[in-house]
């Protein structure tokens, strides 16, 4: 006769254990997930809350480095940031901008309600500044100093001339562009700038001339927030499909 201790399998103990606690390590971090972007906007009725299993865990305050509380989840203002519409009823049919497409927030112009304050280096300074405020930052001899060049859009007409650089003081690097044009100064995102060396001139593909008066404004001479940096690069991302009729369309 054999005790009943001596029939217990500890391994196999062990071994449930582990299995219990990774799915519920797995469960816990796919619900702490969903503090962000949650829940999901629903294509049948704007009464259907989307969340998934597991549900949404309930608000938690986070105390920011620069005295910021910010709770999350949190369902202030996260779907108002776009105007566009289903293009048919059946559930995942493609959104077409109403009204201006390059403002509609919809597809390559789309962008996310993030801060409006500027970002910060670990020294708490503004992270992406202008070069005349980074005096001690200057571009390499080695390569084309943007500064003073004209800028035009895919219409190949003039905008206006770049009168200074952008820098993420974080990664040295140019972040913008910063152009004088009739319409006042508009921020131009480096990645879509190309520039012509054989021409000495910076073309924009994204936008024609006429839009960039519509480009977001800055309301700091000096300084960008990271709300100003997603409407403008928004703007921009949206050129490339709604800068006219036919970019829309198959290119056969």
């Amino acid at each position: 006769m054999s005790s009943g201790l001596a029939s217990v399998d500890l391994v196999e103990i062990l071994f449930t254990l582990f299995w219990v606690f990774f799915i519920g390590l797995v469960l816990y971090l796919h619900r702490e997930s969903k503090r962000e972007g949650y829940p999901l906007i629903s294509d049948r009725s704007d009464r259907v809350m989307v969340q998934g299993f597991p549900s949404m865990p309930p608000p938690k305050t986070y105390y920011l480095d620069d005295g910021r509380t910010v709770q999350a989840p949190s369902y202030e203002g996260e779907v108002d940031n776009f105007r566009g519409e289903a293009v048919a009823r059946n559930p995942g049919a493609p959104i077409d901008p109403t009204g201006d497409p390059m403002t509609s927030g919809v597809g390559p112009g789309a962008w996310s309600k993030r801060p409006d304050i500027t970002e910060k280096t670990l020294e708490g300074a503004p992270r992406i500044v202008p070069l005349r405020v980074a005096s001690s930052h200057y571009v390499d001899k080695k390569d084309i100093d943007p500064r003073g060049m004209p800028v035009v859009g895919a219409d190949d007409k003039k905008v206006g001339d770049v009168t200074d650089a952008w820098i993420d003081l974080a990664e040295p690097q140019i972040y913008y562009l910063e152009v004088a044009t009739d319409s006042g100064s508009k921020m131009v995102p480096f990645g879509f700038a190309d520039i012509d060396k054989r021409k000495g001139q910076i073309k924009v593909n994204a936008l024609y001339s006429h839009q960039f008066a519509n480009v977001p404004s800055l309301a700091s001479p000096d300084q960008i927030t990271m709300l100003e940096e997603d409407k403008i690069v928004g703007y921009f991302g949206g050129g490339l499909m709604f800068a006219d009729d036919k970019r829309g369309e198959p290119l056969f």
